[in-house]
């Protein structure tokens, strides 16, 4: 026995107005679309989610994979006080000079 798929689609008429647009309901307001035309007068529109130009570092492999490390260990290592922030940030930067200056 063969079995068969039905995708179930929806229909809707809309009126593109005078200005060229069309509503497609508050529910999608905000989000990103793209819009790709197959064929004249045929359009697919699907939410996307777009990733700005600083952040596709990220998903490249190999920093995706440094960075799930890192949020691994942040589960598992509750965060300590620091005590004296400026004192911190000064220690920081004297670790900075340091490997700075032996290269």
């Amino acid at each position: 026995m063969s079995s068969t798929t039905v995708l179930d689609t929806k229909t809707t008429v809309k009126v593109i107005g005078t200005s060229g647009q069309i509503s497609l309901g508050k529910q999608y307001a905000g989000l990103h679309v793209l819009i790709e035309e197959p064929d004249e007068g045929v359009w697919l529109i699907r939410t996307a989610r777009v990733i700005p130009d600083n952040e596709q570092w990220l998903h490249k492999p190999q920093f995706r994979k440094r960075l799930q490390g890192a949020l691994d260990w942040a589960k598992t290592h509750k965060p300590e006080e620091t005590g004296d922030p400026i004192a911190y940030l000064e220690g920081l930067q004297n670790v900075r000079k340091r490997k700075a200056g032996s290269k």
